[in-house]
């Protein structure tokens, strides 16, 4: 159904209907989804949102792209707020050819002079319109429109402007009978009685539309009995916006950090949702050319996981559900979101059970009395171009990977600086010791380990490796040569990273550091699972 039939049904169901404020695209899909049948959109509020005043200082121009935009992005019905039709009688039929081009299915004008100034604004000194030329803009606006269910809703502010119940009469019948789908009666008065006078004594069949700014307590049951066809409720979402962004700007001022704002807004992830970015992303697969990525990931997956008990007594711990998914599932799920689909996984403990339509498998049989290195040798063959190594029990935050992916460095590993939280020497980490410390400032100087071992001295940790690393062509081709020398050790077996990372940096390569602080974990025993349920 179009947005111009919405709305003239929602004028004429019957029963007391419901338009909520938006000033812009965002808003008025929030109004949408919220469960709304149309828009108000505020001449107020989009002039507020354009930082000017409520006098016609936006151009109708300026005013009618941004309704463009709030009807691009909903699909119901928007009324907008005309102001006095931004001039005479030729104006208002530009605008109302304009309106319907852009899929706007309503406009309301006031009878007051142009240029506007708000009803609330000395409304007492406000000079209204001659009745017959309001009249008139009216009837070109009805002559211009070539949807026959575009409505125009005539606006009066006789009891705004300090006239009485006679004079706002008088001035409805006549934009009612100069073609008007609709009168919009205004008060500001702190109770409903003048609406409610002028609806008793309404004897057309022209629908009534309200807006009980001032006379808010009023309970929405006592407009029903007087015939009121339309409520608006006008400007309390940009209201509340400011209230939300003021108090949010000051706490991040006074506290020069975004730590205890970060819970308290919608996660930028919502804000792509409500833009629709998942078209987009569809989009660009339909349409642009298939962009190979020579990004590959190699995840070391072959333990057990004793220590999970039971759990793992048919299955490696990659594979126990978390959340309802499998762990590595889970991981992997973060490498495809970036369009990262060359994905090996060296399995070994139980390695029928991992079977996923997204992995190519590599094994190591061996898998209970070889480490780390002997898994990752393994698939040496794959390590080439960038690469990703990732531990296959590891679960973090997408930001992470992100960010990992932006770096440029041949060798760079993620490091988690608040490592204090899970420390104790009765658990094995790999801790590194780094050029510099983490710190809340920005700072963007390049950070690389100085040491790495699970032995340093607490007072020399910097942070722990929580087992994402990402490898440059370079630094895949610096990790093969290593694994080459450190084959030739009799203990190569029992190597784990942290052996080939010695080794590295032994022989003059820099190992990058990126900085996290929290937001990752990995799953080794029974405590670990249960925090992973919640992650």
């Amino acid at each position: 159904m179009s947005k111009t039939k919405q709305f003239k049904q929602l004028l004429n169901s019957g029963q007391t209907e419901f338009l909520m404020e938006a000033h812009n695209g965002l808003s008025a899909k929030i109004v949408e989804e919220t469960g709304f049948k149309g828009i108000w959109a505020s001449g107020l509020s989009i002039s507020a949102a354009l930082g000017v005043r409520d006098n016609n200082e936006a151009s109708w121009t300026q005013i009618l792209e941004v309704a463009e935009f709030m009807s691009d992005a909903t699909n119901i019905p928007i009324l907008l707020d005309g102001d006095t039709g931004y001039g005479n009688f030729n104006n208002m039929r530009r605008l109302v050819k304009k309106l319907e081009q852009r899929g706007v299915a309503a406009v309301c004008i006031e009878d007051k002079l142009f240029p506007k100034t708000n009803s609330f604004i000395k409304s007492d000194k406000q000079p209204l319109a001659n009745i017959d030329e309001f009249a008139g803009k009216i009837s070109a606006g009805k002559d211009a429109q070539t949807d026959s269910d575009f409505c125009i809703v005539a606006r009066t502010e006789g009891f705004i402007a300090g006239w009485g119940l006679e004079e706002t009469l008088k001035r409805a019948e006549r934009y009612y009978k100069a073609g008007a789908d609709a009168i919009l009666v205004h008060s500001k008065v702190s109770t409903p009685s003048q609406v409610i006078a002028f609806s008793e004594a309404w004897t057309h069949p022209c629908p009534i539309v309200i807006v009980p700014t001032m006379y808010y307590s009023t309970p929405v049951e006592t407009f029903e009995p007087a015939g009121n066809s339309i409520v608006i409720w006008a400007t309390h979402n940009m209201r509340s916006s400011v209230q939300a962004m003021r108090q949010t700007s000051r706490q991040i001022f006074q506290e020069r950090s975004l730590r205890n704002v970060e819970d308290k807004v919608i996660p930028v992830k919502e804000v792509f949702r409500l833009q629709n970015a998942q078209e987009l992303m569809i989009a660009e697969e339909r349409y642009l050319p298939t962009q190979t990525t020579k990004t590959k990931v190699l995840i070391l997956a072959a333990s057990q996981g004793k220590q999970l008990g039971q759990l793992t007594a048919d299955k490696p711990k990659a594979m126990i559900p978390v959340s309802g998914k499998p762990l590595l599932e889970q991981l992997i799920s973060h490498f495809i979101s970036k369009k990262i689909k060359d994905i090996v996984v060296v399995r070994g403990y139980c390695k029928n059970t991992i079977q996923l339509p997204s992995a190519y498998f590599v094994d190591n049989d061996d898998f209970e009395e070889t480490g780390e290195l002997v898994s990752l040798s393994k698939a040496e063959a794959h390590i080439e171009d960038t690469t990703i190594i990732s531990f296959g029990d590891i679960l973090f935050r997408q930001y992470i990977l992100n960010l990992l992916l932006e770096s440029d460095h041949d060798i760079t590993i993620v490091v988690d600086a608040a490592w204090k939280r899970r420390f104790s020497r009765e658990r094995y980490a790999d801790y590194i010791s780094a050029s510099r410390e983490y710190s809340l400032a920005y700072d963007e100087s390049t950070v690389s380990v100085e040491q790495f071992s699970s032995e340093l001295a607490e007072k020399d940790i910097s942070g722990e490796w929580i087992g994402l690393t990402k490898l440059t062509s370079n630094g895949a081709l610096a990790v093969r040569q290593s694994l080459d020398r450190l084959q030739t050790r009799p203990d190569f077996r029992k190597l784990r990273m942290q052996d080939m990372f010695q080794d590295l940096m032994k022989h003059e390569k820099t190992i990058n550091v990126l900085y996290v602080s929290g937001h990752w974990l990995d799953v080794d025993d029974l405590e670990d699972l249960s925090q992973a349920q919640d992650f």
